[in-house]
C-alpha cells in the first residue's frame, strides 16, 4: 500500500489506546485539568461505573469561547509554549491530547464560563476536530465536562471492561489518591445518585489528618510519623507508618513529585532500603509523602499518562529519601511518642553519617556452669576481637544486661519506660509508668540493643580483613571488569582486595573478616550487576547486616533465664537510649504499652 497520512479521527483514537485505559483513566485527566485550572471544589458524577456517564464540575478559571475548539484539538494546550517550558513542567497536563482523545472513543460535551463573560458555552465532539458546533449555555463560572457511552464506537476495547462495581472501585481509590494530593480543593464523588466521598478543604493540619484518615483509617494516623526534612533543594515531607503497622501488600503507599501522584522503582527501593532491618518479614510500609524539588530536575514525559517520572539526579534523590526515612525511624525512641515531627541535619550522600564512637560497652558475658557459678567477660570494643570471641563462645555463653541499680526510690520522676516489678514466665519484662505499664520481650530488646551497637562498632571502625590463603579468579563481562577497577577504593574500604589481571578477570585476594565463610564471589557478581544498573549497590552491607543481626541474636539473652531486678532496669534504661528500639532484627514488636485508661477499661472502673 502507499503512504498516506491518517485521519484526525483514527490518530485520536490510537492516541486513547495510551491514555484511556479505562473509566478511572478519563477521571484522572480530567480532574488534573481541573487541578491546572485553579479549582477549590471538583465534584465527579459517576453513572455504571463511568462506561454511561463520567461528569465532571470545577470551580475555576473557565475556558475562553474562542478557545474551545482549540480545547478539543490535538496538541493545543495552555501548559507550554517552549522547549524550555516542557523542561520546567509545572502542570498537571501539558500533551494536549487528552480531550481529543476521550472524545474520539465517547461522547463529549464541554461546558465552560469564565468570570469576565456574560455567557457559559458549550462546545460537543467526536474526535474528528472539524465543524465544532459552539452554543451559548446556562452555566456558573468553572468547566464541566461530560463524557458518555466509553467505548462506544470500539466494542472491542469495551469487551476488556470489568464489571461496573470493579470499574468503580478503581475511579473511588483514585478520587482518595487525588484527594490527598491537593488538600485546598474540595472534592465530592457520587456513583448512580449516590453520594460515596464528600471531603472539605482540609486548610489545618488535624483537618489534613482527618482528610489522610478517611483514605487511610484512623489506626494509620495512630501509628504514624510526621515529617519535614529538606536539603539540597529537595524537600520530603508527610506521614510515615511505624514499622509495628505495616501491611502484607503495598495498597497503601502514596507517594507524590510535586503534586504528582507517581510510582517509582528508585522511590520504592530507597523506601525498602530505609525499612529493611526493622520490618517482619514479607511486610511492607505504609506511607504518604511528598517530594518538592526543582522541575527542571525531573521528567515528567516519560509516560503517556504521566503515571512515571524520570530523575535527572537519581542517586541523589534516592540517598535523599533513605536517609530522610532511615533517621525518621531510627530518632523513634520511648521518650519521643508517636506521633512525632522528626528534624535533624542532612549531609550530603559523599558524607558519612556521624555516629559517635562509644566510650565503652556496658554488655557483658554471662556463662552459667553446672555447679551454679558464673564468670563474666567485657565484650571487646574491636570488632576483629568481638567477632573472634562470637565464634568460639556464642555456642556456649549467655550475656547479661549491664548490671546496676535503678529503683523508684533513688529517682524523683519516672524515665519513659519506667521501672521493673517482676520477670514473667523469665520472658517478659513488667515494668510500672507514670501513664500506666509496659511489657517488654527481653530477648528481642536486648537483641536490638546489642544489634544496633554492633553496626556502630563496624561500620565506624576499620573493617578487618582476612587474606585468603589461595586467590580466588572471577571472570567477569569487560564492563564489570571496567567498573571494578574503578570503583577499587569502595571495595578496599569494605575489605576486599579485588585486582583486574586480565580485560574480563578479576583477582580476589582478601575479604572482610564477617564475610568470611560467605560465597564472596558471587556476592562481588550481583554487586557489580547493581552498580552496572543502579549506579550503587548496598549488597555487601546488608549481608554484612544479616551476620550482626545473627551474632546479636545468638548473643542476647535468652527467653527462660531468669533476669534480676537490677538487669531489668538497666535493659529499660538502654532501650530508651538505642535507635529502632520499637522492632528487634526481625522486625516484630519489643515492647507494648498499657496506659491508665487502658486498665480502667478491663474492670469497668469510672462507667
Amino acid at each position: 500500500m502507499r503512504i498516506h497520512s491518517l485521519p484526525p479521527q483514527l490518530i485520536n483514537q490510537i492516541a486513547a489506546g495510551e491514555v484511556v485505559e479505562r473509566p478511572a483513566s478519563v477521571v484522572k485527566e480530567l480532574v488534573e485539568n481541573c487541578f491546572d485550572a485553579g479549582a477549590t471544589q471538583i465534584a465527579v458524577d459517576i453513572e455504571q461505573g463511568g462506561t454511561r456517564l463520567i461528569k465532571i464540575h470545577d470551580n475555576g478559571g473557565g475556558i475562553e469561547q474562542e478557545d474551545l475548539s482549540l480545547a478539543l484539538s490535538r496538541h493545543a494546550t495552555s501548559k507550554i509554549t517552549s522547549l524550555d517550558d516542557l523542561e520546567h513542567v509545572n502542570s498537571m497536563g501539558f500533551r494536549g491530547e487528552a480531550l481529543p482523545s476521550i472524545s474520539s472513543v465517547a461522547r463529549l460535551s464541554l461546558t465552560s464560563k469564565t468570570a469576565d463573560s456574560e455567557y457559559a458555552w458549550k462546545v460537543t465532539s467526536d474526535g474528528a476536530e472539524i465543524d465544532f458546533d459552539i452554543q451559548p449555555a446556562s452555566h456558573p463560572q468553572g468547566t464541566t465536562l461530560e463524557v458518555r457511552d466509553l467505548f462506544y464506537n470500539t466494542p472491542a476495547r469495551r469487551k476488556f471492561l470489568k464489571t461496573e462495581k470493579t470499574e468503580f472501585s478503581h475511579i473511588e481509590s483514585l478520587i482518595k489518591k487525588m484527594a490527598l494530593s491537593r488538600f485546598d480543593i474540595a472534592f465530592k464523588l457520587t456513583h448512580n445518585q449516590r453520594e460515596i466521598i464528600n471531603l472539605k478543604v482540609a486548610d489545618t493540619e488535624q483537618a489534613q489528618e482527618q482528610r489522610i484518615a478517611s483514605v487511610c483509617g484512623t489506626a494509620f494516623i495512630e501509628n504514624c510519623l510526621l515529617i519535614d526534612f529538606a536539603a539540597s533543594g529537595l524537600q520530603l515531607s508527610g506521614w510515615v507508618g511505624l514499622p509495628t503497622f505495616s501491611r502484607s501488600q503495598q495498597d497503601m503507599q502514596y507517594f507524590y513529585v510535586n503534586g504528582r501522584l507517581i510510582k517509582d522503582r528508585l522511590v520504592s527501593h530507597a523506601v525498602k532500603q530505609a525499612y529493611q532491618d526493622v520490618l517482619f518479614h514479607g511486610r511492607h510500609p505504609v506511607f504518604v509523602l511528598y517530594l518538592s524539588l526543582d522541575p527542571a530536575l525531573v521528567d515528567v514525559n516519560a509516560h503517556p499518562a504521566k503515571t512515571e517520572v524520570r530523575f535527572r539526579e537519581g542517586r541523589l534523590v534516592h540517598d535523599f529519601l533513605f536517609r530522610a526515612l532511615h533517621r525518621s525511624i531510627a530518632e523513634q525512641r520511648p521518650q519521643a511518642p508517636a506521633p512525632n515531627v522528626v528534624e535533624f541535619e542532612y549531609s550530603s550522600p559523599d558524607e558519612s553519617e556521624a555516629i559517635p564512637r562509644q566510650p565503652s560497652m556496658s554488655t557483658s558475658f554471662q556463662s552459667q556452669s553446672s555447679g551454679g557459678s558464673s564468670s563474666q567477660s567485657s565484650l571487646p570494643f574491636n570488632i576483629g576481637e568481638q567477632i573472634q570471641h562470637y565464634v568460639e563462645h556464642s555456642e556456649r555463653e549467655e550475656p547479661s544486661i549491664l548490671t546496676g541499680s535503678n529503683t523508684a526510690s533513688e529517682t524523683e520522676s519516672f524515665p519513659p519506660l519506667g521501672f521493673a516489678l517482676a520477670h514473667l514466665h523469665n520472658i517478659y519484662i513488667l515494668s510500672e509508668t507514670q501513664e500506666g505499664m509496659i511489657l517488654v520481650d527481653a530477648h528481642a530488646a536486648h537483641e536490638r540493643v546489642t544489634y544496633e551497637r554492633l553496626k556502630k562498632l563496624y561500620h565506624h571502625g576499620t573493617i578487618p580483613a582476612q587474606p585468603l590463603l589461595l586467590p580466588v579468579k572471577i571472570s567477569v563481562t569487560s564492563s564489570e571488569a571496567d567498573l571494578a577497577e574503578q570503583a577499587q577504593d569502595f571495595f578496599t574500604a569494605l575489605g576486599f582486595e579485588l585486582n583486574r589481571i586480565a580485560p574480563e578477570t578479576l583477582l580476589l585476594r582478601s575479604v572482610p573478616v564477617l564475610l568470611a565463610k560467605s560465597n564472596t564471589e558471587t556476592l562481588l557478581r550481583d554487586v557489580l550487576a547493581d552498580m552496572l544498573e543502579q549506579g550503587s549497590s548496598q549488597r555487601i552491607e546488608e549481608r554484612c547486616n544479616e551476620l550482626l543481626a545473627t551474632m546479636a541474636c545468638h548473643g542476647s539473652v535468652r527467653a527462660g533465664r531468669r533476669l534480676t531486678v537490677d538487669e531489668m532496669n538497666a535493659l529499660l534504661r538502654e532501650m530508651e537510649q538505642t535507635e529502632r528500639i520499637g522492632q528487634c532484627n526481625h522486625g516484630r514488636p519489643t515492647w507494648v504499652s498499657l496506659s491508665h485508661n487502658d486498665l480502667d477499661k478491663f474492670f469497668l472502673r469510672g462507667q
